[in-house]
């Protein structure tokens, strides 16, 4: 059903979808649906008005280079170097974190997938001196985002709440 949900997407709209795994860096808005455990990073260029969106599944790649997009640590790494490629600077980028929900209530520990990214990512970007500006994370309800570099780096979130918000 998701997978039909965003090819409907790609064809009806003006954004980049980024998948589970996937990363995508540049100028246009970029989208994300179905966020339960996964989080979405996003690092945002606020002098250049770029950025670029990880869809981030797992927080550990073990080593793995398959796909950058899919792990916590080769997500910011990918993220960082191709927005360097496109000029930006690390004093002008910014992160933003949007999922990481329980959707299991009865597991926790080291099965709360979500909780274990969340901490990978903000670890990750204080190693990497890159300050988390907003976030929209944890609780138990799915989101899904759309990024737009574009208009200051809005970050527009929907949770399976109904609930929205711009961070």
């Amino acid at each position: 059903m998701i997978v039909m949900n965003l090819q409907a997407l790609a064809q009806t709209t003006d954004r980049i979808v980024i998948g589970i795994g996937d990363h995508h860096v540049g100028s246009d808005p970029m989208t994300s649906i179905g966020l339960g455990s996964c989080v979405a990073l996003v690092l945002h260029d606020e002098d250049r008005l770029v950025g670029g969106m990880a869809h981030v599944m797992l927080p550990a790649s073990n080593g793995r280079q398959d796909r950058p997009g899919k792990f916590a640590d080769t997500a910011i790494v990918a993220l960082r170097e191709e927005l360097r490629l496109l000029g930006s600077r690390n004093g002008s980028v910014v992160a933003k974190l949007v999922g990481g929900a329980s959707m299991f209530k009865d597991f926790s520990g080291n099965l709360n997938i979500g909780e274990r990214n969340l901490e990978s990512l903000r670890s990750l970007a204080e190693k990497h001196r890159l300050t988390i500006r907003a976030e929209e994370t944890g609780g138990t309800v799915g989101r899904s985002l759309t990024y737009y570099p574009a208009e200051h780096g809005r970050v527009s979130v929907r949770r399976a709440d109904g609930k929205c918000v711009d961070i």
